[in-house]
């Protein structure tokens, strides 16, 4: 059964896919492979490192940009999201690029894939900043992997919890605790949980990626790149300059 989260998440994302694709699909591009606000594109970092012939899963795809750029770049792909919502926006993007993603709607916790099925997976701030169990969303990923398999993953920065989501002055200054796990959740007038966040240490990446048998093999922490302007939530060149937003973990399946 899907957690907590899980239901929460779905409800949150189906109902704010549209605001959040009219915001941001711009940035993202239809065919674009972005890790995170910092504007890290993967054409340049080339993480996943070469693609072409190697199939390759994008796990909380939203609309499958990164999917889709990776199709271009010759990958058998596959991609799923929680999001009914967001998928429809994949459908959408299919019809209007050409380029077809083979995606369906899954919850990371309990993957619906063959075992060794896959030499690459990416998440490009895809449900692990939202799932309740991460250590069963990296099994997961674990199981699905091919033998020295890469997985790499964006999330947010775990230093960004110890301060306010502001992207103002107001975001410089901590005010609770970094060792504080309580996720951010938003609840309705019933008390009902309708969007959940959950906060990891960087220490808790690393300890969680140890014990579902994946090796860290690099860990990325963008810095805020000059020109760029753009603000996204609490993510601003303000706070860039000052503090980590995203950290990016890349893995090998051991």
């Amino acid at each position: 059964m899907p957690s907590l989260s899980s239901r929460a998440n779905r409800g949150w994302w189906d109902g704010n896919a549209d605001d959040y694709q009219a915001e941001h699909g711009a940035f993202l591009r239809d065919a674009g492979f972005v890790w995170c606000p910092e504007g890290v594109d993967e054409a340049d970092a080339r993480l996943l490192g070469e693609v072409s012939g190697r199939d390759v899963l994008e796990i909380g795809c939203g609309a499958a940009q990164c999917a889709r750029w990776l199709v271009t770049r010759g990958a058998r792909v596959a991609a799923f999201d929680l999001s009914r919502g967001q998928l429809l926006h994949s459908r959408r993007i299919d019809e209007e690029t050409g380029v077809r993603v083979p995606a369906v709607q899954a919850d990371a916790e309990s993957l619906p894939f063959a075992a060794e099925s896959f030499d690459v997976a990416c998440s490009a701030y895809g449900a692990l900043p939202f799932v309740a169990d991460p250590a069963a969303v990296l099994r997961e990923v674990r199981r699905v992997l091919r033998p020295g398999g890469l997985f790499v993953f964006s999330v947010s920065h775990p230093i960004r919890w110890a301060f306010p989501d502001d992207p103002g002055p107001r975001g410089l200054t901590s005010d609770r605790s970094y060792f504080d796990r309580s996720p951010y959740e938003e609840r309705d007038e019933h008390g009902t949980l309708t969007y959940a966040e959950h906060h990891r240490t960087m220490g808790d990446w690393v300890g969680l990626l140890a014990a579902s048998g994946l090796a860290i093999t690099g860990l990325l922490e963008p810095e805020w790149p000059e020109g760029h302007d753009r603000v996204w939530g609490g993510w601003s060149p303000l706070r860039g300059r000052h503090l980590p937003g995203t950290a990016i973990f890349s893995c090998a399946r051991i």
